[in-house]
């Protein structure tokens, strides 16, 4: 266990088709062969850990540009995400400059998750990646082929990158690293042991709401890099979340937020 606070950082809200969040949310059937479409919103945000050895930026949001041409129109149109800020402003309405931060956990590179990282370009802040994420983010941004969630102006930056690369790697005290492959190849989260709180496990996008984790019903669209392998990182969560009555947040639940808040 260990002293150290978490202080959540709200960056904005993106609205998208229910169908991207909940696999068949919305479906079509002989009595109703054109049910309307459902938009369904939730919160971008990002942590600041405050911890004995270090202050640790758990993910750095969206560019602020996402809505003038950094992100490409049709990504935007499908993921609209308002209350864009830099992450200047938005750490500073929480107390934080950018200076204050020793070091970043990236939980994957999707254009909504390392936007921010121009605020470390050229410094020497160590930025901690899975090895497989950093890999399939080039991969993707830099040919036709992988994802067309990852812009290459987001990370292809002078960063001090911090290598991950087995399944489970302790960072700092209290704080390990999981690898949980699904959503991308090199999904991180983190399991934190607080000494005020216990176990929580900061699961990101392994799960975009609640009942992506808590009925295992799987994430839409393009959002699932692969099924197989996130129905097994779910599975690793949940016996972590048995075996040390862990509390696990989810990347994009708004309830998740409220109760991140409360820490």
């Amino acid at each position: 266990m260990v002293d150290a606070t978490v202080t959540p950082i709200e960056r904005g809200t993106i609205t998208t088709d229910v169908n991207n969040i909940l696999e068949g949310a919305v479906q079509a059937s002989a009595g109703k062969p054109n049910p309307e479409f459902e938009l369904a919103e939730g919160p971008v945000y990002n942590l600041v850990i405050d911890h004995p050895e270090a202050t640790i930026l758990w993910d750095t949001g969206s560019h602020p540009e996402a809505d003038a041409g950094h992100w490409p129109a049709p990504l935007y149109d499908a993921f609209e995400h308002t209350g864009l800020r830099p992450l200047e402003e938005d750490l500073a309405d929480a107390g934080y400059d950018v200076a204050d931060i020793d070091r970043v956990i990236q939980t994957h590179l999707h254009l909504d998750h390392a936007g921010g990282l121009y605020a470390f370009d050229g410094t020497d802040v160590p930025i901690t990646v899975h090895e497989r994420e950093l890999k399939y983010a080039y991969y993707s941004a830099k040919t036709d082929a992988g994802s067309d969630a990852y812009i290459a102006d987001d990370f292809d930056l002078d960063l001090q990158w911090e290598i991950v690369h087995s399944d489970r790697e302790p960072l700092l005290e209290g704080v390990d690293l999981l690898h949980l492959p699904g959503h991308t190849p090199g999904l991180l989260g983190v399991q934190l042991e607080l000494d005020e709180h216990g176990t929580i496990v900061l699961a990101g996008d392994l799960a975009y709401s609640r009942p992506n984790y808590d009925d295992e019903h799987p994430m839409g669209g393009g959002l699932l890099w692969s099924k197989r392998h996130w129905i097994d990182s779910v599975r690793r969560v949940k016996a972590v979340e048995r075996r040390r009555d862990a509390d696990v947040f989810c990347g994009h639940d708004a309830s998740d937020l409220e109760r991140l808040q409360e820490l």
